[in-house]
């Protein structure tokens, strides 16, 4: 079945194929929250909130864009509403360092998870839609045109935001040293 398919056996009530979505895209969700905020709470919360809030959005998916897209503006709405609601950014990343790499020795593991965990720091620090773009670009190698798709916005924007944030991380990570 190709995804317009889906949706229809979906919308008619067919559970299965809705599992399938979530399967197809869950992990994916997960990665973007997770690179947006860093706290694993936050991620497995915010998964949650999507795959509620796509299935209650699939009938006013109109088939003007990919799946994939409307998925991403779904959860970058619910990252957005989060950091609203709180007042605040998402909890700070967690300090813990990514897996150990078998090409390196213990001191530049060391100083590898340091670097990474410096850069979590500040790409937390960023406003949410410098973050948002940002993310997108870097970690989800999503071109410009899909990012202004997915934060409903310009291209001319995107380019700014994308900017701004490289800049913005620069000085960030500069004063943190």
């Amino acid at each position: 079945m190709n995804e317009q398919e889906v949706i229809k056996a979906v919308l008619a009530g067919d559970t299965r194929r809705y599992a399938e979505i979530v399967n197809e895209y869950q992990q994916i969700v997960a990665n973007l929250c997770y690179k947006y905020s860093g706290n694993r709470l936050d991620t497995e919360e915010i998964t949650q909130q999507v795959f509620v809030e796509l299935y209650t959005s699939l009938p006013r998916f109109r088939f003007d864009s990919k799946l994939s897209t409307f998925i991403y503006r779904i959860t970058v709405n619910i990252i957005c509403k989060a950091m609203e609601k709180e007042r605040r950014y998402i909890r700070p990343p967690e300090d813990q360092p990514d897996s150990p790499s078998t090409d390196r020795n213990a001191e530049q593991q060391f100083i590898y998870s340091e670097r990474q965990q410096e850069l979590r720091r500040a790409i937390s620090k960023l406003k949410h839609e410098q973050r948002t773009a940002l993310v997108l670009y870097t970690f989800n190698d999503f071109s410009y045109n899909d990012i202004a798709e997915v934060m409903q916005c310009s291209l001319a924007k995107v380019e700014t935001l994308i900017f701004r944030a490289k800049k913005n991380l620069a000085v960030l990570i500069k004063n943190e040293k």
